[in-house]
């Protein structure tokens, strides 16, 4: 198969993960993904696999391949696994579950280099751009930075007292962090440098995004500045994006008939992808939140969504 140049894939609670032509809407392969629900997708930098967290085991699956089988799995989690993602040269894996546990994974062996405790089910994990700390957020209210230099965590913070972090995002240049809960509140922290590589959070926003809960909240990427958005998807249907300077409601995506799990951004930052409960995804266009496609196919809830349109980063 040639690769394509941009890699775009759902999963649902039909036990199945779509590849879908971006621009067409066409879905040109689906992985049978018959042991348990997927949570989250995620496409690897050098844009070669794709790694689906499932319950309790990640699996990874050859992007160019049309073989239905993963290539690897990752196997020690005991709980749904709700957060996967790559270190930016693609050397190391992240996840967490709602075990209770972060870990990180050696992504060639399969094998678990470290194992951080949460003490409660892990909703959500963002790696800072500095490649050295993790965030997450758990179910019980917490966020915690893990220290990868010092091997702990190094910060402890909790916004809203057994209100579940729902989803965390991290600006790309580290000087943002947003942390979605289960009311609909968005906590706005600026990152401050510590003396060491600990981050100091200095508490920006408090904002009221949905009346629903917010599944997904994501910033902007780089090549969208000067504009900076933030997104926030939920369980009211809409996506709603905000104008990070002040944080002003820029516009609300409407569409969705369902709940709105999942968003990813293009590469620039023009492009918003979704997935609802409604069984499709969409491609909005930032200028006008108008829809341009709508990917159906599903036959269950669109649980997650992962987009990889930019140029491939390979190991350094």
């Amino acid at each position: 198969m040639s690769q394509p140049s941009v890699i775009l894939a759902t999963g649902s609670y039909d036990h199945t993960i779509k590849f879908w032509e971006a621009k067409s809407g066409r879905c040109y392969r689906t992985i049978q993904y018959p042991d348990s629900q997927i949570n989250r997708l995620e496409i690897t930098p050098d844009k070669r696999f794709l790694a689906a967290a499932g319950n309790p085991h990640i699996r990874l699956f050859d992007v160019n391949s049309n073989s239905p089988q993963p290539v690897i799995s990752y196997d020690s989690h005991t709980n749904n696994v709700m957060a996967v993602g790559f270190q930016c040269d693609g050397n190391w894996m992240y996840s967490g579950s709602e075990d209770g546990t972060v870990k990180i994974w050696d992504i060639r062996t399969a094998t678990c280099q470290r194992e951080y405790e949460s003490r409660a089910a892990v909703n959500t994990v963002v790696l800072h751009p500095n490649q050295k700390e993790l965030i997450s957020g758990d179910q019980n209210g917490n966020i915690r930075v893990w220290d990868l230099v010092a091997n702990s965590c190094s910060c402890e913070l909790v916004p809203e007292v057994d209100t579940a972090i729902r989803s965390l995002t991290v600006m790309w240049d580290g000087s943002m962090v947003v942390a979605a809960n289960n009311r609909g509140t968005c906590y706005v922290w600026r990152l401050l440098k510590g003396t060491q590589t600990m981050t100091y959070f200095e508490p920006l926003h408090k904002l009221q995004a949905h009346d629903g809960y917010i599944l997904k909240c994501l910033l902007s990427p780089e090549f969208c500045d000067p504009q900076r958005y933030l997104a926030t998807a939920s369980s009211d249907h809409t996506v709603k994006i905000w104008n990070v300077d002040g944080f002003t409601l820029e516009r609300t995506l409407v569409g969705h008939q369902r709940w709105v799990w999942d968003c990813v951004f293009s590469v620039d930052g023009a492009y918003l992808i979704t997935a609802s409960s409604d069984t499709t995804a969409r491609l909005w266009t930032m200028s006008t939140g108008e829809t341009i496609r709508v990917y159906q196919g599903h036959h269950k809830a669109a649980i997650c969504c992962a987009l990889h349109d930019g140029a491939e980063s390979h190991p350094s």
